[in-house]
């Protein structure tokens, strides 16, 4: 294959696995949830960040699997999705004609052969849609990155401790954290120097979220945003992070007993009244983690809104136990279902059997369908 299909190829099966991996996670999800472990949300957030490793490193797992194929270690071993689907075919698995199943083997070939020679009006649609798209995003990255830098330099520090600096800012009424390429930064309200329990509460907030790599997450996600930006389930995955991040970090600083359950929820409902006032420059700036936003969506359509979720999980807060092995329960058979679906969506290396035999019976099919042409012919004459 040419570098331009390989970059395709690698693209498709990365859609491909993020909506199968999503699926997994909401069925894992309501298992935890059922069996009593809902809240081990720093379990949760590691598998989700984890699983999304996985995905970005799946050519590793292919080039893995086929490299013991060359060496004889699991040449008896076919994971491969159209040649099982081929296999049960001339079992007798379901009745079609052949040429319309090789056709449908090989639409996704023909597809993006034709995506690379810009051949068809599909193929055209598609690449005037991803480029419209990533333009849009790549510039809408680089305009909400440039806000949030004007709002980070246009506040003045106020406390310093190795890369963490701690500044306050006019421009915003909610509590933020983000970073630059060897800072953290967190940005307070300035009239929150009149409150002490805010300042406690938020500064607590954001630095744990700088512990537990939050804003290095955020940073990779966004960046990701105009690459992905037609797949729903990459954005239903990113607002998953979003909130078990949240969840993970209300839980970790309520843990150490430091801060009251009532001040910490106190805090988060003055911040979000806030936040239905604030400048349009601060919502659009990205990549940056906030304390809290005020989500209305979720009240017009009736829903359970983050806020409220955040409330009732602080005031039912329960230390997780041994998240560790959890994280390590779970993912096990995650990583076997990811690894081997990578496997399975790969496109054929060579010609099996069971091909082969395909082939042959769409040819015959296509001489019967001559011969019978010639003898309706040679009738009429």
């Amino acid at each position: 294959m040419s570098p331009g299909e390989i970059l395709l190829d690698a693209f498709v099966n990365a859609n491909i696995l993020i909506c199968v991996a999503y699926l997994l996670w909401r069925g894992l999800r309501e298992s935890l949830v059922r069996v009593g472990v809902g809240q081990s949300y720093g379990a949760q957030l590691q598998i989700l960040n984890s699983v999304f490793l996985l995905i970005i490193f799946s050519p590793l797992i292919t080039l893995a699997y086929r490299s013991l194929q060359n060496v004889g270690m699991a040449g008896g071993v076919n994971f491969n999705l159209s040649d099982m689907v081929v296999s049960y075919y001339l079992d007798g698995g379901f009745a079609m004609k052949a040429s319309n199943l090789e056709g449908l083997m090989h639409i996704r070939d023909t597809f993006m052969s034709n995506v690379i020679n810009g051949t068809g009006w599909i193929a055209q649609c598609a690449i005037v849609v991803f480029l419209a798209g990533f333009a849009i995003g790549a510039m809408r990255l680089v305009y909400s990155m440039a806000c949030l830098r004007t709002i980070v330099e246009q506040s003045y520090e106020w406390r310093q401790f190795g890369r963490v600096r701690i500044r306050l800012s006019d421009r915003t009424l909610v509590p933020f954290s983000t970073r630059g390429v060897w800072c953290y930064y967190v940005v307070l309200p300035s009239h929150m120097l009149t409150r002490s329990h805010e300042i406690k509460v938020s500064i607590a907030h954001e630095l744990q979220h700088i512990r537990q790599g939050d804003l290095e997450w955020e940073i990779f996600l966004e960046a990701l945003k105009p690459f992905f930006f037609v797949n729903p389930c990459f954005h239903a995955w990113k607002r998953q992070v979003e909130d078990l991040r949240e969840f993970s970090c209300d839980s970790k600083v309520l843990n150490r007993g430091v801060i009251s359950v009532k001040t910490y929820c106190d805090t988060l409902l003055s911040v979000c009244q806030n936040t239905l006032r604030r400048d349009r420059a601060f919502v659009i700036a990205v990549p940056k983690v906030t304390l809290v936003t005020a989500d209305r969506s979720s009240a017009r359509e009736g829903k359970l809104g983050m806020l409220e979720s955040r409330i009732l999980s602080a005031l039912e807060q329960r230390p997780a136990k041994r998240q560790k092995a959890l994280f390590v329960t779970a993912m096990i058979p995650l990583a076997l279902a990811l690894s081997a679906t990578t496997i399975s969506i790969q496109r054929s290396a060579d010609w099996s059997q069971d091909r082969l035999m395909l082939s042959t019976v769409v040819n015959l099919e296509r001489l019967d369908e001559i011969n019978r042409l010639s003898t309706f012919g040679r009738i009429r004459n």
